[in-house]
C-alpha cells in the first residue's frame, strides 16, 4: 500500500481499503484458479496494481465515460483503474471463463459497482467506448483489428478517444505503421526498476467524415 500512496497520495479512505483488500482476494482466488504467477502474487502491488495505474498517469478518466479492458485476465488493468475512477464505467472482457470468474469474485469482494464483465472474444462485444485499455495481449496491429469500430466518436477528454496499451521493450518495429501513436515512458512517473522498459502507448482512432 505504501507503494500506491507514494504515487497516488490523494486516495480516499474507501479506496485505500479497497486496494488493501486486493492482495488477500487474489491470494485466496489464485489458490483455486491460477490467474497470477506465484512470483507475481508476492509483488502484486508493483507488478500488477501500480503497472495498471500507469494509465492513470497519462489520463484522468471523466465521470460517466466508458472504458473496455480487453484480455483482462485476472482483472488488470481494469480493476485497479475502476477503484481509482469510481464514476467511470468499466467493461472487463476475456475469452477465458475461469479468469472472468476470478474477476467477478474480486469485483464482488470489493463492492465495485462500476464494473461489468463478459466472457467472450472482444469481436463479439457490442457497443462503443471512449477508451480501450489492455496489457500487451497481442501485437498492436492485431489488437487494432480486434477492436475496430468499438471506439466512440464523441470526445469527452483532452486525450483523443482510442487505445491505451501497456507494453514493454522496444516498440519501434511494432509501431512503425502507427506514426500518430504517442508513447509515454513509465520511468517518467515511477522510480522502481520494474518499470525501466515499460510504456503506455496511446493510439487515437482516426474517424472518416
Amino acid at each position: 500500500m505504501n507503494l500506491l500512496l507514494k504515487y497516488f497520495p490523494n486516495l480516499s479512505e474507501h479506496q485505500i481499503e479497497q486496494f488493501s483488500k486486493l492482495q488477500e482476494l487474489y491470494q485466496d482466488w489464485n489458490l483455486k484458479i491460477n490467474v497470477v504467477s506465484r512470483k507475481d502474487i508476492d509483488e502484486l502491488y508493483l507488478r500488477h496494481v501500480l503497472h495498471s495505474l500507469g494509465i492513470a498517469k497519462v489520463i484522468q478518466f471523466k465521470p460517466n465515460s466508458k472504458v473496455m479492458d480487453v484480455g483482462t485476465g485476472g482483472g488488470f488493468p481494469g480493476i485497479p483503474l475502476a477503484i481509482l475512477f469510481p464514476e467511470t464505467q468499466f467493461h472487463l472482457v476475456d475469452s477465458i471463463g475461469k479468469k472472468i470468474k476470478v474477476v467477478n469474485e474480486v469485483v464482488d469482494g470489493l463492492g465495485l459497482e462500476n464494473v461489468k464483465s463478459t466472457n467472450a472474444r472482444v469481436e463479439e462485444v457490442k457497443g462503443t467506448y471512449d477508451f480501450i485499455v489492455s496489457r500487451a495481449v497481442a501485437q498492436m496491429e492485431t489488437f487494432v483489428g480486434w477492436t475496430k469500430g468499438k471506439i466512440s466518436k464523441k470526445q469527452n477528454h483532452e486525450l483523443k478517444n482510442g487505445i491505451l496499451y501497456l507494453k514493454g521493450g522496444d516498440l519501434t518495429e511494432e509501431l512503425q505503421k502507427y506514426t500518430s501513436a504517442t508513447v509515454y515512458d513509465l520511468p517518467d512517473y515511477f522510480d522502481e526498476d520494474f518499470f525501466d522498459t515499460k510504456k503506455v502507448v496511446h493510439l487515437a482512432m482516426k474517424f472518416k467524415g
